[in-house]
């Protein structure tokens, strides 16, 4: 089952990574406050199929992205409603998830809680 989220904006599409400036945001990525990751911070999130920077988005979460080589796993959401394919979702988070090894779990296949 697929849980509302609400996601707080801190790298806005076209936005550059604060620490590699050759890695420029081709999605929204935010954290939902409130909740906490393998990393002690807030559970990150790509936000998917909103093609225009945005602040903050209430949508749904559609997978996770298990890191196998990390200590923080990354949340997927998307429009409500919204189905995406782990192909789709791998090429829209390529830009920042190459660097990684990892696994895309959909939700809707029965995924892990999360």
């Amino acid at each position: 089952m697929r849980k509302k989220v609400h996601v707080v904006i801190d790298r806005p599409l076209g936005s550059v990574h604060p620490e590699h400036d050759d890695i420029v945001y081709p999605v929204n990525y935010g954290y939902i406050p409130g909740t906490a990751a393998g990393d002690g911070e807030a559970q990150d999130v790509y936000v998917l199929g909103v093609d225009t920077p945005v602040s903050t988005f209430d949508g749904e979460l559609i997978a996770v992205i298990y890191r196998k080589n990390d200590c923080e796993n990354k949340w997927v959401a998307a429009v409500e409603g919204t189905s995406l394919t782990k192909a789709e979702i791998a090429q829209a988070t390529y830009f920042m998830e190459r660097y990684f090894d990892s696994e895309i779990v959909l939700l809707d296949e029965g995924g892990k809680h999360v």
